[in-house]
């Protein structure tokens, strides 16, 4: 039988056996590089002893030594460096989560992070059911305090109404339970935030904007030691919502302008002046009250003074008392203008001031550099309009902050109000002390006129004053200072308090002044003007004017009206009225029947009357 070869050919087998030879001479060589490479992973493999020789140990034991790689060099082009945004996330998950690393393998701290990156996805109900899972279940966690505040900034992201009343009311709870930690101060700002986002334009609703000022005061006079990016923040936002408030007062003292209110104008912007200095527009406020006390002076120039050639009952006023009201009006307006040219040098409407210093041919005062340098200051802290903010305030109705300051303290207690009342009694007071040509001081009263030897009437021509310091009546000033004493006795001015209502025989003035022919009132018996609770000293409850007398006459009596006629009761058939004359029965012995008249029919309405045809239509009748 013959052998066959595992090769089909010689050749082939020569190559087999070279092959086999070279496998054979490389298999120490692969030996030592497995021993060299197997100890680092079978390392912790369980094995059993055995005998092995020192030199296989040494080999085991420099396999362990750790090995430096050095790291490779990147170039500062090729670096990649994280921006301001990627850093300001960073903070802010450090923030919420300030032991991010540690403690990783804890239930509570798994249950923190899980709920902080639902909220920071969107999912603010998970989120939420997480942190309360938390708060029940990990009473003595040490994230329950940041637990606490994630639920409150979970409602406040996400928006509303009603997410954000929960808001404010998580943000209570947090401030109650932990007063004192630094994260209060940030959830009292949160309160004012979301007042904030709902405040309305200033012609709206202003409760939003009166809340948010009030929490942002709130929140810095409480908490003065709180980080200083918070403070900041807080101020801002404060000074917007004064800008608002502001504008609002300014609107309307602009309004009560438009109408000739001078009082209620005054006021509104007075309150502006007071109560937010850093007003955007304050040049235009005090513009307003100096032009407000111009036209009361208008007012006043355009009245007539009194004179001995105006008949009686002539609207008329003193020229002493004019001239002193003109001069007051003119100061108060003149000093509103130069606070504008003085404090506001850098705002835009300071020309009108001057143009209007001008026109009263007073100088216009020279601001100093350290007034320029405040008032450039300030103004340079405001933002600009842009594209962009102009089509927000168009479409998103938010109220106008654009011009708010970026600079300065904003007022944390508002001053005493100034209210329209309160300047009518100014008014009131400066038509009181124009009349009064010596304020504090009473004035004489004028002696009774007495017939000379030749006819002649003539006055005391200096009357004494009395000894007590009471309050001048008004019926107690001169005519004309300086006139003839036949004028004095032909005609005297009576002044009345402005406001007052004149008894129909009076000529009142309007103005405070009214002229008096004598004889025309009869003054009773003690009630002249030396004889007055004024004059004397004593109380006056009606302020030195007159008390009307009530006429009492008696009423006529009352007319009885007559008797009403008896009715006829027709259901029981009787036709004629009780008291009449029945009619004569008949041979019969029976009552006659008196017959029915007759009636129209075309006056009765009924649907089997025949309609009317041609011009009966067009008669009513």
């Amino acid at each position: 039988m013959k052998i066959r070869s595992f090769s089909p050919s010689n050749q082939m087998g020569l190559l087999a056996g070279l092959a086999v030879a070279a496998l054979l001479a490389g298999t120490p060589a692969l030996k030592a590089q497995d021993a060299t490479t197997a100890s680092p992973v079978d390392q912790n493999a369980q094995t059993t002893p055995t005998t092995t020789a020192p030199p296989a140990q040494a080999d085991v034991t420099l396999s362990n030594t750790p090995v430096k790689k050095k790291k490779p060099k990147i170039a500062k082009s090729e670096r990649v460096v994280a921006t301001k945004d990627t850093k300001a996330e960073q903070k802010k998950e450090a923030k919420y989560n300030p032991l991010i690393g540690k403690d990783q393998q804890l239930p509570d701290k798994q249950l923190y992070d899980k709920a902080v990156a639902q909220i920071a996805s969107g999912h603010y109900d998970i989120g939420r059911l997480d942190l309360q899972t938390l708060l029940d279940t990990y009473p003595d966690s040490q994230y329950m305090m940041r637990a606490k505040l994630a639920v409150a900034d979970a409602w406040y992201k996400e928006g509303g109404s009603a997410a954000l009343t929960e808001a404010e009311q998580e943000y209570r709870d947090f401030i109650t339970f932990f007063p004192n930690v630094p994260e209060a101060a940030e959830a009292q700002l949160r309160i004012g935030d979301i007042y904030f986002k709902q405040m309305d334009v200033p012609d709206r609703d202003y409760s939003k904007a009166t809340h948010a000022e009030a929490e942002y005061r709130t929140m810095l006079k409480q908490y003065p030691d709180a980080p200083k990016p918070i403070l900041d923040d807080a101020r801002q936002k404060l000074r917007e919502v004064q800008e608002v408030l502001a504008d609002r007062e300014a609107d309307l003292g602009a309004f009560y302008a438009t109408h000739a209110n001078w009082p209620a104008s005054i006021a509104r912007y007075q309150t502006v002046v007071d109560t937010y200095p850093l007003y955007s527009h304050m040049d235009d406020v005090l513009i307003g009250i100096g032009d407000a006390y111009e036209a009361e002076a208008a007012v006043v120039r355009s009245e007539v003074v009194c004179t001995k050639k105006l008949p009686p009952g002539t609207r008329c006023l003193p020229e002493g008392a004019k001239g002193r009201l003109l001069e007051d009006y003119d100061s108060k307006a003149a000093e509103d203008y130069r606070r504008v040219v003085l404090y506001h040098s850098a705002a835009p409407h300071v020309e009108d001031a001057k143009e209007r210093l001008t026109g009263m041919n007073l100088p216009i005062p020279t601001p100093t550099k350290e007034q320029e340098a405040l008032s450039e200051e300030l103004e340079s802290s405001r933002a600009q309009y842009n594209l962009q903010k102009r089509i927000e305030l168009l479409f998103l109705r938010e109220p106008d902050t654009v011009t708010a300051a970026r600079m300065g303290m904003p007022t944390l207690q508002d001053p005493t109000p100034t209210t329209a009342p309160v300047v009518m009694k100014e008014l009131m007071a400066d038509y009181r002390d124009a009349f009064d040509p010596n304020p504090g001081a009473k004035q004489p009263v004028a002696a009774a006129s007495t017939p000379a030897a030749g006819g002649e009437k003539e006055t005391s021509a200096a009357p004494a004053a009395p000894a007590t310091a009471a309050a001048p009546t008004l019926e107690d000033v001169p005519s004309e200072s300086g006139g003839a004493a036949a004028d004095n006795a032909d005609k005297t001015v009576t002044v009345v308090e402005p406001g007052s209502t004149p008894t129909p025989s009076d000529s009142g003035t309007g103005i405070g002044a009214e002229v008096v022919t004598p004889g025309s009132e009869a003054p009773a018996t003690g009630t002249g003007a030396s004889d007055r609770p004024a004059a004397t000293g004593a109380q006056d409850p009606n302020y030195g004017l007159p008390m009307p007398k009530a006429a009492n006459t008696a009423l006529p009596p009352v007319e009885k009206a007559a008797d009403a006629p008896d009715q006829v009761n027709e259901a029981e058939g009787h036709t004629t009225a009780p008291g009449a004359t029945p009619p004569p029965p008949t041979a019969n012995g029976k009552k006659k029947k008196t017959k029915a008249p007759k009636e129209d029919k075309n006056d009765e309405s009924s649907s089997k009357k025949k309609p009317k045809k041609g011009l009966d239509k067009l008669n009513p009748f």
